[in-house]
């Protein structure tokens, strides 16, 4: 990942501290409700007057390439993560691993696990690969930078594919992302590509993304 710049970064946040108050004040709220409100059970492909020309607009379930290597049952099938707080969720993943080495290491666990109606946008481990070792070991070895990146994979309400279709979200870390695409190809800070989307945990959505998103200096 060329634009990775760990020196230049000043982490201004005490994120371990701030994150719990940002989830409380983000309390967003599950737009699921416009899906319920289709009058014919969501996924009918006849056109609609709502203004949006996507066939696929509201996406009900999992979506991407890498959603195929889900396995189908146990914890880490798609009803299994639904079942678990996000960061155990993940932890089911074996395409996670990597990040939820960072989570542990960086002690959000419980505060993840405990938020309510959140978006994570989780890098896989290929993405986390993209990054030089080197870097990757100075970032993993600092909680207070590697707290600051993984709060800015983190938004405090639910997010619905159709709202990512052109969207501007301030995440945990205070700073925002950028989001855009239809259907279901969308991407994030027009970089990070989403391989597996709108996977549901107990207490989150999840997008799994192709690279690792670095809060704005």
């Amino acid at each position: 990942m060329n634009a990775f710049r760990f020196r230049r970064a000043a982490v201004a946040v005490t994120a371990a501290a701030v994150l719990p108050l940002a989830l409380t004040a983000c309390g967003g709220e599950d737009t699921s409700t416009d899906a319920a409100a289709g009058e014919s059970a969501g996924s009918a492909p006849a056109g609609n007057d709502s203004g949006t020309a996507d066939d696929a607009a509201p996406v009900d379930g999992p979506f991407g390439p890498a959603c195929a290597s889900v396995p189908a049952e146990g914890a880490g099938s798609f009803d299994g993560m639904a079942q678990d707080p996000v960061a155990t969720a993940a932890s089911n993943n074996p395409a996670l691993s990597t990040l939820v080495t960072a989570v542990k290491k960086a002690g959000l666990v419980d505060t993840l696990n405990t938020a309510e109606n959140i978006t994570v946008f989780a890098p896989t481990n290929d993405a986390f690969a993209k990054i030089p070792q080197a870097d990757l070991d100075k970032v993993l070895a600092d909680k207070q930078m590697l707290t600051d990146i993984l709060t800015y994979h983190v938004v405090g309400e639910k997010l619905t594919p159709e709202q990512l279709e052109d969207g501007t979200y301030e995440t945990l870390q205070k700073s925002t992302l950028t989001t855009a695409g239809s259907g279901e190809a969308y991407t994030v800070n027009d970089s990070s590509e989403v391989v597996c989307g709108n996977v549901p945990t107990a207490n989150a959505t999840v997008y799994i993304v192709d690279t690792v998103l670095m809060p704005k200096s």
